[in-house]
Order: structure tokens, then C-alpha cells, then sequence
């Protein structure tokens, strides 16, 4: 008897099922224009129109900066675009190698090891560092990103998961573990989505207390952070407490990778047994070469973290004075929150079609139903002409699709209050809904589901 599988069936009905609860995500056509950032090209089905990019990871513009594209032209023009391969076949250049002895200097550490993204760097990083220690305990923060949680599976040791930025939490867990069994805590500096950031110090100091390995994630942090820009356990002093440091070069330093710090023998053993890093053809020298470029400018020169500290204050201003429900941060994230897919969508895409403005919606999974959302990050290169055509853009959009206003989203830190009567019952019904669903995060399993 034949029997007939429906395989495109199949795929179609999995996309099908992400445009029924409105999560199915659309790209914009977007031409960057170096030297013109945070202008771009809109290639929109009306054609093409000059838009202004609020919601980039470029966080200084440094994938613009003229140091930065001169040091990959010149690269590319002596030595070629691609690597030729694997690090243990043909693919370790002396831009590799120089950029990783810059990294080690950034944090203050005996080594380096590059990977082809930040995402790959804290997969490979944390499964291989769990899985050569014996019988490994990996206590992750409920909120951590969707790499690190796949590392930590990809390790196949025994995990439990702390509430997030939970210190009582995680001191009973690490409690609970027997004193020898090696213990090794992942989670990250500033978390991406709501902007907040982990008591760093306080969790150093129960990994000594228990003698547990620490790994973090400074992905939103480095290039912004401290004095020459290591990030927050630069800042908070506590970078030599940290056992490995991973980041990216593709967020502030404008460019492309990943990347694990720490002792030598760490990443000695990475290199030696991690196979997302063994068999995956290196970077490329251009790309190396630019992001050493921008790490050594950033160590020296604070000018664009003073441009970017001052763009993400007067934003937050701005947004808040016109009533929008903007979440308190006290980082250069700017969470603005809809509470709806649909809606959160159709305010996306009346800020591009009606005022030239590009904010990509935050739907499930990347954060909890309910807590839908525009993320937006100021740059220096976003001044206050721009940040009032922002916040005044905002205000039409949310009149027109009826948002809530004011606080109704969550406490702010400058407690302005609602500038509007209060919303309709649908919306309220929503919000409820959406606490609710927010109530859940006492619940570690609830959240690590919810990543995943």
C-alpha cells in the first residue's frame, strides 16, 4: 500500500500557525548608508524612501566608523575576503590572532578564543566548558538568552534554573549541591529585552561562597561599559572575579563574531574540544581586522559612549513626557510596551509607512505573551531634532490605535502620570491578561519553557 506524507503541507501549516497568533516575522528591505547612519533606505513595496533606524544593534555606530571600514578595506585588499578555511586547516590569520590578544587585554584575561557569532560562541562555550567538567551542575538565570539556553542543553548536564536576578534563589540551589560537585552559573550582564542588569558583585560573591565556576554574557554590554569599554564587570569592578567572559563583536563594535575570555587552560580546552568552534570555517580577515579596530578605539576614546549616554537620556525623556509607557531601565535599552502582537505589529508598521521611522516589533517567544513590545536604542548619532520627531511620531501612532498611555504599562522612573482618560475595557482586559502571564515568572520552569 502507498502511503503519502504531506511535507509541504506540513511547513506550510507551521508558518500558518505563526501568522494566526500574529508572530510571524517580516523583514524591511533596509540599505544601510555609511557615513549617513541612522539613516537608511526603505525598499518598500511603494519603492524606496529614506527612513530613520531606531532599533539597531550598532549601539555607536562603529560599524560606520571610518577606522573601522579603512582597517577592513586595507585587510580584504592584503590578505583576501575569506579565511580558506577551518582554524585547524587554513583558517588562522594574523588578523585572528591579534584580534584575539585584544580581546584578552580588554578583560584582563590570559586568552582569547573567536567564533563566527556571538550566538555560536555562548552555545559552543557553555556545552564544552559544562560537559569537560564531571558531573557539571549549570545553574542558568530564568531569563537568559536563547543560545545560552541551548548551550546548556546541548551539554546534556543537570540544570536548574534561578529566578531571574534572584540571589536568594540562587544561594539555595547552590546550597543544595554537594560541596565538591563542580557547579558552573551562566547568566548575563544586561539583558536585551526589559534593559535591567544582574547584581554582579553579589553573585561573585556566592560563587566563591560555594565554589562555583561563573560565566557571563556581556553581549549588551561591551563597547558601552566601563572605562575601556569591557562592559559591566568592568564598571562594577568585578571583571578578575569573573571566571569566563563571553561577548560579541557584532553589537557595539559594529562588526561580526563572538567570543570566550578567561585562563588559558579554559580556553585552551575550548579550542581543543568544542566542535561549533573545531569544524566552522574562521572569520574572515577583513572582519577581524575591523573589529580589532574598533575595540583599540573604543579602549581610548569615550566620545561615542558620551554620545550614546546622552541620545538614550534625552529619548527617555522625551518618550516620557509625552506620556508613553516606556519601561524603567537603567541601561541604554528603551522598552516601550504594547502589550499586544497585533497591535504591537500595526504600530511597527505605521511608524515605517506613515513617518519614516523603523522600530521592528518584540513578539513571542523573545519575550513573554502579553508583554509585547517596541524596543528602541538611542545612538550618538541620534540627536534631539530626531528624538522629537520619535517621540512625537509615538504619540500619533499610539492616539491612533488607541494604546494605553502614561504608567499603565508599569512604574517608570520619572512617575509621569497618564495624560489621557483612562483606556477601554478591551484594553484593560489585555493588561490583566498580561499580568497574569508576568505573575508566572516566580516560576523558573514557567520562564525556561518560555525561552525555549
Amino acid at each position: 500500500m502507498f502511503y503519502y506524507f504531506d511535507y509541504e503541507g506540513c511547513f506550510e501549516s507551521a508558518v500558518a500557525t505563526l501568522k494566526r497568533e500574529r508572530r510571524y516575522r517580516v523583514f524591511a528591505d533596509l540599505e544601510r548608508k555609511a557615513g549617513q547612519f541612522p539613516y537608511a533606505l526603505w525598499n518598500g513595496p511603494s519603492g524606496s524612501r529614506d527612513v530613520v533606524v531606531w532599533c539597531s544593534n550598532d549601539y555607536l555606530c562603529m560599524g560606520q566608523h571610518p577606522k573601522v571600514i579603512e582597517a577592513m578595506c586595507a585587510a580584504a585588499h592584503n590578505m583576501g575576503a575569506g579565511a580558506g578555511g577551518t582554524r585547524n586547516i587554513s583558517g588562522t590569520n594574523r588578523a585572528v590572532v591579534k584580534l584575539e590578544a585584544e580581546l584578552a587585554d580588554l578583560h584582563g584575561k590570559e586568552a582569547a578564543l573567536v567564533f563566527t557569532s556571538g550566538y555560536v560562541s555562548n552555545h559552543t562555550g557553555i556545552a564544552t566548558i559544562a560537559r569537560l567538567l564531571p558531573d557539571c551542575l549549570i545553574l542558568s538565570d530564568a531569563n537568559n538568552h536563547n543560545s545560552m539556553i541551548e548551550g546548556v542543553r546541548a551539554s546534556g548536564c543537570t540544570r536548574q534554573i534561578w529566578r531571574h536576578n534572584d540571589l536568594q534563589h540562587l544561594e539555595e540551589l547552590l546550597s543544595r549541591a554537594a560541596p565538591g560537585r563542580p557547579k558552573l552559573i551562566v547568566f548575563e550582564s544586561v539583558y536585551s529585552m526589559d534593559g535591567d542588569i544582574a547584581p554582579l558583585e553579589a553573585i561573585c560573591d556566592l560563587a566563591e561562597r560555594y565554589s562555583a565556576m561563573t560565566y557571563l554574557d556581556e553581549v549588551h554590554a561591551v563597547g558601552m561599559y566601563g572605562p575601556r569599554g569591557a562592559g559591566m564587570a568592568e564598571r562594577d569592578g568585578v571583571m578578575a572575579r569573573i571566571d569566563i567572559m563571553e561577548g560579541t563583536l557584532a553589537k557595539a563594535y559594529g562588526t561580526l563574531g563572538g567570543y570566550i575570555a578567561g585562563t588559558s587552560a579554559v580556553v585552551d580546552a575550548v579550542r581543543s574540544h568544542a566542535p561549533g568552534f573545531i569544524f566552522t570555517t574562521a572569520l574572515p580577515p577583513a572582519v577581524a581586522a575591523a573589529a580589532t579596530a574598533a575595540i583599540a578605539h573604543l579602549k581610548t576614546s569615550g566620545m561615542e559612549r558620551a554620545g550614546q549616554r546622552a541620545a538614550v537620556a534625552g529619548t527617555k525623556a522625551a518618550l516620557r513626557k509625552a506620556g508613553l509607557p516606556v519601561m524603567a531601565t537603567e541601561t541604554h535599552i528603551v522598552p516601550v510596551m504594547v502589550g499586544d502582537p497585533d497591535l504591537c505589529k500595526r504600530a511597527s508598521d505605521l511608524l515605517l509607512e506613515r513617518h519614516g521611522i523603523y522600530i521592528q516589533p518584540i513578539n513571542y517567544p523573545t519575550v513573554p505573551r502579553g508583554t509585547e513590545r517596541l524596543r528602541i536604542t538611542p545612538t550618538p548619532a541620534h540627536d534631539t531634532r530626531l528624538i522629537a520627531q520619535l517621540a512625537n511620531a509615538m504619540l500619533a501612532v499610539w492616539q491612533e490605535l488607541d494604546l494605553p498611555l502614561g504608567n499603565e504599562a508599569g512604574p517608570t522612573s520619572s512617575g509621569h502620570k497618564p495624560s489621557r482618560p483612562p483606556a477601554s475595557p478591551s484594553h484593560a482586559v489585555g493588561r490583566e491578561v498580561a499580568r497574569r502571564k508576568l505573575s508566572k515568572q516566580n516560576d523558573p520552569q514557567f520562564l525556561w519553557r518560555l525561552a525555549c
